[in-house]
């Protein structure tokens, strides 16, 4: 996700969060009911379905799967009931795989190209507000949100690339968030179900009291040509349930270097190596040779 910030002195950095702290959902193969394959926060909103269609990108079987709340003995089906807090027992008549598909870290730092404006300022005539608080103060408090692993650029249809301007500038790649919102996006902690009803979910504490509210219909009207695209709200969710969800969580990295020695502390954490080819990219983003 590119986004625009006011200028800081100094550099900011964010404590790292715990995927897998205050997790009151866990999920296990039967056959291995000591070794949870992984959980999550359950804050209300996800219902059984929800659950099993989480399931259903986690795992890999060649059978179909049974899950059993462990003390209650409940068997979990396709309902939109809420789905509630315990452990989880998966049975299956084959061997249950967790999914090893690689999940896309963002990488959160400043936009430099300096070429962002037109973007900025499409995103903000649509939306107006934060669209997933409903917050409208467009001018202080809300930063831009887009999907930047563009081998999804063929998916955007209101622009092409011809002219030497990315697909990555495309209105239909972008929402108005509120700043704190906004990393949250980035991190995978909230995301969007557009296959619910583009019910919001939230994957740590629900501090914010968002989880369960609805993606504002103002960026995703279907009359609109401009609008944001449902596959690419798709791969988000997809890859904030992998993020959080699977085994212990990924890990969340320090997000904000406007100062001090950048290189440096990516140098000494996890993925340091990818963690630099994407902050390269970044900044080369945009720019002509």
């Amino acid at each position: 996700m590119q986004i625009c910030r006011r200028p800081f002195s100094i550099a900011s950095f964010e404590i790292p969060v715990d995927r897998s702290s205050g997790r009151n959902v866990q999920f296990y193969d039967a056959t291995s009911p000591e070794a949870a394959l992984g959980g999550m926060i359950q804050n209300g909103s996800a219902t059984a379905g929800n659950f099993l269609d989480m399931l259903g990108i986690l795992l890999i079987t060649q059978s179909p799967i049974r899950v059993r709340e462990r003390d209650s003995g409940h068997i979990v089906t396709t309902t939109n009931t809420r789905l509630e807090a315990g452990h989880y027992d998966i049975y299956c008549g084959n061997l249950i795989n967790v999914n090893d598909e690689p999940w896309v870290f963002r990488l959160i730092s400043h936009n430099v190209s300096g070429r962002d404006g037109a973007f900025m300022t499409g995103i903000r005539a649509r939306d107006g507000r934060c669209v997933i608080s409903g917050v409208i103060n467009p001018r202080l408090r809300i930063e831009r949100g887009a999907v930047d692993s563009w081998e999804f650029g063929r998916w955007i249809t209101d622009m092409d690339d011809t002219n030497g301007v990315s697909k990555i500038n495309s209105l239909q790649n972008g929402i108005l968030l509120r700043v704190d919102i906004h990393q949250l996006f980035d991190q995978y902690l909230i995301s969007v179900n557009p296959d619910d009803g583009y019910k919001v979910v939230v994957f740590d504490d629900d501090h914010l009291g968002l989880d369960g509210r609805v993606l504002d219909p103002v960026c995703r009207d279907p009359n609109n040509a401009h609008r944001v695209l449902d596959e690419l709200l798709r791969w988000h969710f997809r890859q904030s349930v992998l993020a959080n969800m699977r085994g212990a969580g990924e890990p969340i990295f320090e997000h904000d270097f406007s100062g001090g020695d950048m290189i440096g502390v990516i140098s000494k954490e996890p993925y340091a190596k990818e963690r630099l080819e994407m902050e390269v990219a970044t900044r080369l983003r945009g720019q002509s040779v």
